[in-house]
């Protein structure tokens, strides 16, 4: 079988799980295959060592200035600052010209910002990490994100959510070059899913409805966030200001952003998520949250955040178990 040499090109101040997480990922696969299917290296995009977002310096393999050779699949190392950063049009030119090269390009997380700023996402569908979503979206507007995907596949253009996900990525190319079984065996050496449940909303806080809107209306809200399973209706709320249901709807429409009953929803799976992080039963959170019964909370919990209650707390609960 052909060896694929597998590139990451790491810029300063890279998140250095972006870079080690797939590594490792094919590296693993070479021992489950039983041969070297995969060359990982990494690429800086000048000489000296990369120091990386948590202080740990990293040796690249080559410089964007070598001889590398053919790639077959080269990923974009994404930092806590990509969004802020402007890349030297070097390492732009660079990106042109090699991306398009490899069989296959991408990158994890924010990494897709440099992707972008090379043209290399136009009018094409990614993932990037859930915090910098919206602004990939307001600077690159031909990219179409997909705000809950873990990993997206366009042709031959592959990205990743935030930091982890490029482990989910990474394990993705190995299913597709050596097959599922090599990919399970990979995924249970590395104690990681073999296909993880729902998609990254689900680790976001970014759905989390605040107060907006004047103080009398932000009063409500916080007696909405403080008190879920009261009486949210918008008749119950407009009386709460002494307005007319109306002219309260419009209002709230109008300097909030959304309806009063998305905000309440919002608001009500936000308790949701905290109690189910506690350990509390489904039914119980349902009933405390002012959902009808458990049902209507796993349609509405599924529907923010692709996966169910059931499956959130039995993934979070640990949280705050006692040691």
């Amino acid at each position: 079988m052909k060896l694929r040499n597998i590139a990451i090109l790491a810029i300063p101040g890279v998140q250095l799980l972006d870079v080690s997480g797939p590594l490792d990922v094919f590296a693993e696969a070479n021992l489950q295959s039983g041969m070297e299917a995969y060359r990982p290296v990494v690429i800086a995009s000048s000489h000296g060592h990369i120091r990386s977002s948590s202080g740990v310096r990293l040796v690249a393999d080559y410089t964007i200035e070598d001889e590398i050779g053919p790639l077959d699949t080269l990923l974009v190392a994404g930092c806590p600052n990509a969004a802020e950063i402007r890349p030297d049009a070097r390492l732009l030119d660079w990106l042109r010209e090699t991306a398009p090269r490899a069989r296959r390009y991408g990158s994890v997380c924010s990494g897709a910002f440099l992707l972008a700023a090379a043209g290399l996402l136009d009018d094409r569908r990614v993932t990037t990490h859930w915090a910098v979503t919206e602004r990939l979206r307001e600077a690159y507007p031909s990219v179409t994100v997909e705000e809950d995907a873990i990993h997206v596949a366009d042709g031959e253009l592959r990205t990743a959510a935030g930091v982890t996900a490029g482990l989910d990525l990474a394990l993705s190319l190995v299913e597709e070059d050596l097959g599922r079984d090599v990919a399970m065996r990979t995924a249970a050496q590395l104690v990681m899913f073999f296909k993880r449940p729902g998609g990254q909303m689900q680790f976001s806080r970014k759905g989390e409805a605040a107060p907006a809107g004047r103080s009398a209306l932000q009063e409500v809200q916080r007696w909405i966030a403080a008190n879920p399973a009261a009486d949210h209706s918008v008749a119950e709320l407009a009386r709460r200001m002494e307005l007319s249901p109306r002219h309260f709807a419009r209002l709230f429409r109008e300097e909030v952003g959304m309806t009063p009953a998305s905000w309440v929803e919002s608001t009500r799976i936000t308790a949701a998520r905290r109690l189910l992080e506690s350990g509390h039963a489904p039914k119980q959170v349902a009933s405390e949250c002012g959902f009808a019964d458990d049902d209507t909370l796993r349609r509405a919990f599924t529907r923010h955040l692709g996966v169910t209650p059931a499956e959130y707390r039995k993934q979070y609960a640990h949280m705050s178990s006692p040691n």
